[in-house]
């Protein structure tokens, strides 16, 4: 779990989430996708090369984008507002992006072999996995802090 959440406050939670993960997220992906394409383009002869991950991480900007957008608009000012009656809902819907979201990581994985460089890799695959793996590591923790830490608060209401 993040250590700088302020997980006793919901409120806080959610204008934190937003600035740590949302943020980042946004900052992360466009540069890996390109990244990703271009290890494809000079590396696509090779077996090891992750074909097919720039158009994952190109449709997991939009998705992603789509999915932190309805939680900003719509969830998180519910959840500083105090909740609502069938916060449940929308809270339901976030859970459901999360295990697609937690889909796609299995399939980063799969296309880079768990992040694991081919002999001699050049820089750019190199910085292009090393991103990927700080990129798995906030997306999880993000899904973890959202499902395990305030979605609960709200569902059991």
């Amino acid at each position: 779990m993040t250590t700088d959440a302020p997980i006793n406050d919901p409120a806080a939670l959610t204008t934190f989430i937003e600035t740590r993960f949302h943020q980042t997220h946004r900052d992360q992906l466009p540069d890996l996708a390109a990244l990703a394409l271009k290890v494809e383009r000079v590396h696509g002869d090779q077996p090891e090369a992750p074909h097919g991950l720039g158009a994952l991480l190109q449709r997991l900007i939009g998705e992603l984008e789509v999915h932190m957008k309805k939680e900003e608009l719509i969830l998180f000012p519910a959840i500083r507002r105090g909740g609502m009656p069938g916060i449940e809902n929308p809270i339901a819907v976030m859970r459901a992006d999360h295990d697609d979201h937690s889909a796609e990581i299995d399939r980063i994985r799969a296309l880079t072999n768990n992040l694991t460089l081919p002999d001699g890799a050049c820089r750019s695959w190199t910085a292009l996995y090393d991103g990927l793996g700080q990129f798995l590591a906030d997306l999880e923790a993000h899904v973890r802090l959202e499902n395990d830490v305030l979605f609960p608060r709200f569902e059991a209401r």
